[in-house]
């Protein structure tokens, strides 16, 4: 696991390289679409990257790059990396910063490993389920893997305001999660309501920094499977809103379901 973990890390900083490296240049074009634009220049520029270093593995890789994968193929994995290259395509393309490369290691269809890096920011969240979930600042010019790991703050982090805070998409607010919103300045009085892009919102949530993030729009299994490792190895959950039990992956349907991040056993 330890040395999954340093080769997925690796891997995620080096894609945080060739993606700032677009990111920053001179020609960047506010484009959707285009097969040459800077953001699908960004995504196979990630996922190249990410890909050549987790076939050290020998692990199969789902990806959004690569999301054609057949379920005939794929249900017989009991173990897989699922990888996006770029979470967080709209924050990207406004330039705000608030866009991460999420690499999680799943096995018989639970979160065991997580990695986020959010490269504008240089903040690094990992995690395991034998040691925990941490976060570290990443000098992307200088760094040594073993050194980050022995550096990281181990989540959650204290929060000063205690005020009952939710984390919101910023691109993506429902209806259902206004109303979610509602009832929980009903229950709670005075609620703090932040807007994230990315899988970022999943952070806050492990961090401390929110005590909850309501989806009730569509996400797929790439952009939440980081997110729920790092999420539940620091003692939170993410629960699928129908069925109420955490969210599996691999599924047949890649298309996940609304769902709710919570500390556990706190409704």
């Amino acid at each position: 696991m330890n040395n999954n973990l340093k080769i997925a890390i690796e891997a995620a900083l080096e894609a945080g390289k060739a993606i700032l490296d677009i990111y920053h240049s001179d020609d960047f074009q506010v484009e959707l679409k285009g097969d040459d634009s800077p953001l699908t220049k960004a995504d196979i520029a990630s996922h190249n990257v990410i890909m050549s270093h987790l076939s050290a593995t020998d692990i199969p890789v789902l990806s959004e790059e690569g999301k054609s994968i057949p379920y005939e193929e794929r249900k017989g994995w009991s173990q897989l990396w699922i990888v996006d290259p770029i979470d967080g395509t709209k924050e990207f393309i406004k330039r705000n910063g608030e866009f991460t490369v999420n690499i999680a290691l799943i096995e018989n269809q639970k979160t065991v490993l997580g990695i986020i890096y959010v490269p504008v920011l240089n903040d690094l969240y990992f995690s395991t389920s034998e040691m925990g979930a941490f976060k570290v600042k990443v000098n992307l010019k200088d760094y040594n893997v073993e050194t980050l790991l022995e550096q990281g703050r181990k989540l959650p982090l204290e929060r000063k305001d205690k005020s009952f805070t939710i984390v919101a998409s910023r691109s993506h607010m429902s209806p259902e999660t206004e109303t979610y919103v509602s009832d929980m300045r009903q229950k709670h009085g005075d609620v703090n309501l932040i807007s994230k892009g990315s899988s970022l919102k999943l952070c806050m949530v492990a961090e401390g920094q929110a005590d909850c993030y309501p989806r009730f729009a569509p996400t797929m299994e790439w952009d939440t499977a980081a997110g729920q490792a790092i999420c539940e190895h620091a003692g939170f959950e993410v629960m699928d809103w129908s069925t109420k039990v955490p969210m599996l992956y691999n599924r047949e349907e890649l298309l996940n379901g609304w769902f709710l991040v919570k500390k556990q056993f706190n409704t």
